[in-house]
């Protein structure tokens, strides 16, 4: 391995357990006790150390891979060109989803302090407008259209979150018992058909 290779894989591991720190200290002490400090000391890094990965304690929450890393519009973007919209963002999704889903146990308590902690959900709020206007425009770049002024780009970019939202929230009620790309499967098909009428 290269000597950036290495300083980026060491960067990583710093990264991944800063965010293990801020997950376990939630988890153990309530959300509203965590501080950098605290964190920077789990992890055995300095307290500087910890900004030059994370912003704040709820981005190390929220985004344990980091802010910088790849989205859903550069997983969409990186689809093959011939794949419809549709298609390219369903598969899109299903990478995202696979990958939070790596480590369920870490991934249930992480939705489970953000549901607990109202205070955290303006910044996904501000987070999540931010994705979805960036989805967008990667839609409307693989449909000519604009996404600003063309309806379809922001309407999906808008769908796709809401379905990703439920999926989440039923895999958390179910404590994981159905996979993410199960689930949103489910949603994005029903969505698909229309959200048909449910028969009983």
């Amino acid at each position: 391995m290269t000597e950036r290779g290495l300083r980026e894989r060491k960067k990583a591991d710093t990264r991944a357990a800063l965010a293990a720190a801020t997950l376990r200290l939630a988890v153990e002490q309530g959300w509203e006790h965590v501080t950098v400090e605290a964190i920077a000391a789990a992890a055995d890094v300095s307290y500087r150390t910890f900004f030059n990965h994370f912003s704040a304690k709820e981005e190390a929450l929220v985004f344990p891979a980091g802010a910088d890393q790849p989205r859903l519009s550069a997983r969409l973007r990186a689809q093959p060109a011939e794949l419809g919209v549709l298609a390219a963002a369903r598969a899109a999704l299903r990478e995202e989803l696979t990958e939070l889903e790596r480590d369920p146990t870490a991934l249930h308590d992480r939705i489970t302090v953000i549901a607990g902690n109202p205070s955290l959900l303006p910044r996904l709020v501000e987070v999540g407008a931010a994705d979805e206007l960036e989805v967008a425009v990667a839609v409307a770049e693989r449909t000519g259209q604009d996404a600003t002024t063309d309806l379809y780009p922001g309407l999906l970019a808008a769908v796709l979150s809401a379905a990703v939202r439920v999926s989440f929230a039923r895999w958390h009620t179910g404590h994981g018992a159905v996979p993410l790309t199960t689930l949103l499967d489910e949603a994005l098909d029903a969505l698909s058909a229309g959200l048909p009428e449910p028969t009983h």
